[in-house]
């Protein structure tokens, strides 16, 4: 039996008892739908609503990749750059940590203010909250490789962007990845967020639209869908980082 198939089993079972006793409490207490829906009601809902609710899922689904794409380009290739430009990182790294003291959902209205209703305030807002985490992990990574290893490729005459690319690069990877995995959550919170800002559809869209006719339990249709989605871009990033890092595994066992 895989691994994960035997550790999984136990979070699984958890999550199943909750449900039960979320379902069950429901029931003995008599709490209406609109205040609390029990889980039989959410299922119920989503498998109703899936038609309407399958082209607010696709757009979110688009916008989060869009965001996520470009803010962790530019994450990755600002954490390259601060790093081979030592003075530079200095003088920048101390703003960017000061930059991540500004709330997004207060950040949002100005970005509306500025770029409009349109799809750039939304990309932009995605692209600020994956471009931090991957940026710093880059750094980080960068910072921890093996003096060892740079010290013989300096030794053997290798320039400072040979000594990057075969050496820093690589062993920077699993935290770049680290950094990706924890965008890859955030960037379908802040599509979401972005949604808020003025859209035609997305779960944000479809949320807002629920809550103000007291649909809660669209509203929680909408919130696993998040998670679902969440999650599924996690495994994703988590599958590649598998293929593209073996010889990181090899070197646990």
């Amino acid at each position: 039996m895989k691994p994960w198939i035997s550790k999984g089993w136990r979070p699984f079972l958890v999550l199943i008892l909750l449900f039960v006793i979320w379902e069950i409490t429901i029931r003995v207490f008599e709490v209406p739908a609109w205040l609390m829906p029990s889980p039989s009601e959410i299922w119920a809902e989503g498998v109703a609503s899936w038609s309407t609710f399958t082209g607010h899922l696709a757009s979110t689904t688009l916008l989060t990749i869009g965001g996520f794409v470009i803010g962790c380009t530019i994450g990755i290739g600002t954490a390259v750059g601060l790093h081979l430009l030592p003075k530079v990182r200095e003088a920048v790294y101390p703003l960017m940590i000061l930059s991540q003291n500004i709330p997004i959902i207060v950040l949002a209205p100005l970005l509306v203010i500025w770029f409009g209703f349109g799809l750039l305030p939304k990309i932009i807002v995605i692209t600020l909250i994956c471009f931090f985490p991957v940026a710093v992990s880059a750094l980080d990574g960068f910072r921890q490789t093996n003096s060892e290893y740079i010290l013989y490729m300096k030794m053997s005459g290798a320039s400072k962007g040979q000594i990057f690319r075969k050496v820093e690069w690589p062993h920077a990877l699993p935290s770049i990845f680290s950094g990706l995995k924890i965008s890859a959550t955030y960037s379908v919170m802040g599509a979401v967020i972005s949604e808020w800002l003025g859209a035609q559809e997305g779960i944000g869209v479809y949320m807002t639209l629920a809550s103000s006719s007291f649909r809660t339990d669209r509203v929680f249709v909408a919130i696993f869908m998040i998670m679902l989605l969440s999650l599924v871009f996690f495994g994703i990033i988590l599958l590649l980082e598998k293929i593209m890092i073996k010889w990181n595994r090899k070197e646990d066992k």
